[in-house]
């Protein structure tokens, strides 16, 4: 099923759109419930059971799409990640939204451990590369349209701006010190959780390219390092799992700006529609604006 009538895009027009691709999927759409709006709408179905992933924009199609090859080529090598259901070809096109259907794991969020998860990321570099194509790592691809559409001052979406072209500049003057390959792109510890006999499972596929494995390491480097959401001891357990220290590397710096940068341009499309998304983007940008200390960033 596929039309391209595009809709408004929020909380209750993605539950509109999974309920549709829930009838097209033959899945049960009772008890639905959203765990995270950003790039996706992320829904768990029946209980649980099921987690259905709602793409915000036709625009995420291409990614969708190499996301269900990524789950079907890791599921031939055995490595443990997020498993497709249901018998309809994913993903499912609903109002122009690609939407896709994986299995639970645990009931709530259990996530691994730090050394299962250096462990489990050295596993995944350690693979043979996938038998189709995956893009290149381009941090900033979607910096310019986050910022076009999110309902932000017009003097944070310039500074902004102006901080994606300064990282370009500095990004492009990187020199690499690990071997290039696929990339998780997004590897961090939630989504990395546990299924139902407690064994960890790699999850949100969509954002695998090639490029430096630093980009893979960074996230839990600074969740330690400017976030304190890890321990010194929990860091150096996903250190040692992994087999490298990214923030040993001179580049490190510039790799964690960017990826700040871009967890403020990713809050900041749910500005409009959260007024607890529009106060953390507004505490992150003063943040960024005066260089302070990074702790009282709140997850989302």
């Amino acid at each position: 099923m596929t039309t391209t009538e595009r809709t408004d895009f929020d909380a209750n027009a993605a539950g509109s759109i999974l309920r549709k691709a829930c009838e097209v999927a033959d899945v049960d759409p009772d008890r639905i419930e959203m765990l995270r709006f950003g790039d996706h709408a992320v829904f768990r179905v029946d209980g649980g059971r099921v987690v259905s992933r709602v793409g915000r924009s036709p625009e995420r199609l291409t990614s969708v799409r190499r996301e269900v090859a990524v789950a079907e080529w890791l599921a031939t090598e055995g490595y443990p990640a997020a498993r497709l259901v249901t018998a309809a070809k994913q993903p499912i096109v609903i109002q122009g939204h690609p939407v896709t259907f994986w299995k639970g794991l645990a009931e709530g969020d259990t996530y691994a451990s730090t050394g299962e998860m250096g462990v489990l990321l050295r596993r995944l570099h350690d693979l043979k590369p996938p038998p189709f194509s995956l893009p290149s790592l381009q941090p900033f691809d979607r910096v310019g349209r986050r910022l076009q559409r999110a309902a932000i001052p017009d003097t944070t979406r310039a500074f902004l701006g102006s901080m994606a072209d300064d990282l370009a500049a500095k990004y492009g003057r990187l020199r690499f010190v690990l071997p290039a390959g696929h990339l998780h792109g997004d590897f961090n510890v939630g989504n990395v959780l546990r299924d139902e006999v407690g064994n960890a499972n790699v999850i949100d596929l969509d954002g695998f390219v090639t490029g430096p494995r630093e980009w893979d390491l960074i996230q839990t480097a600074m969740y330690y390092d400017s976030f304190g959401w890890h321990t010194e001891a929990e860091y150096a357990d996903f250190v040692a799992g992994y087999g490298f220290d990214v923030r040993e590397w001179p580049g490190y710096t510039v790799l964690r700006s960017i990826r700040e940068l871009l967890m403020v341009t990713w809050l900041s499309q749910n500005v409009g529609t959260n007024p607890r998304a529009a106060e953390e983007v507004e505490k992150r940008v003063q943040t960024l604006r005066s260089g302070g200390s990074r702790l009282d960033w709140a997850p989302f």
